[in-house]
Parts: C-alpha cells; structure tokens; sequence
C-alpha cells in the first residue's frame, strides 16, 4: 500500500467535477471543428463533420448545463429533435 504523502495538497487527486469536465469536452470538440476545416477533404463531408460535433456539444449542454442528464427521457427527447433538425439542415445543403 502506498504512502501517505505528508502535503495534504497532494494527498488525494481529486476529478473536476461535471461542470468542468462538460467545459473541458466542448473545449474539445469545438478545436476538433477547427481543424476539421483545415483538412482537404470535400464540401460535403466537412458539412456532415461538422454538424455532428455541433450535435455532441448540444448532448452536452443539454445534458451538463442544463442537467438533463438526471431526466433521460428529457435528454432522448431533445437529442431527437436536435438530430432531426440538423438531418433536415444537411439535407437543404446537399440540395
């Protein structure tokens, strides 16, 4: 068993709570939009990419932010509408 460490600052690690950890992830997926846009690949692509890292940080917000993670059917509910809309928002820019 290991040691105790004798500074009580560095005796137990502690996660950041859901809030930071919600921050951290859009921090996240908000870089990974920006160097989506960098990469060679086609209009279309980048346009489905995108959207789908705009609906993981709806799911988060909806989820952490507004703290629908406690009420699933809440979150399943939006997380529908939400992916519908962005499907009907993809498919107005393949047209």
């Amino acid at each position: 068993m290991p040691a105790a460490s004798s500074f009580p600052k560095y005796a137990r690690r502690r996660l950041p709570n859901a809030l930071t950890r919600a921050w951290l992830t859009l921090l996240m997926l908000s870089v990974a939009s920006a160097l989506l846009t960098v990469l060679p690949i086609p209009p279309a692509v980048l346009a489905g990419g995108i959207l789908i890292l705009a609906l993981a940080k709806c799911r988060v917000i909806l989820a952490r932010y507004l703290d629908l993670a406690n009420s699933p059917a809440w979150l399943r509910g939006f997380t529908m509408v939400t992916t519908g809309f962005a499907i009907i928002i993809f498919a107005l820019y393949l047209i």
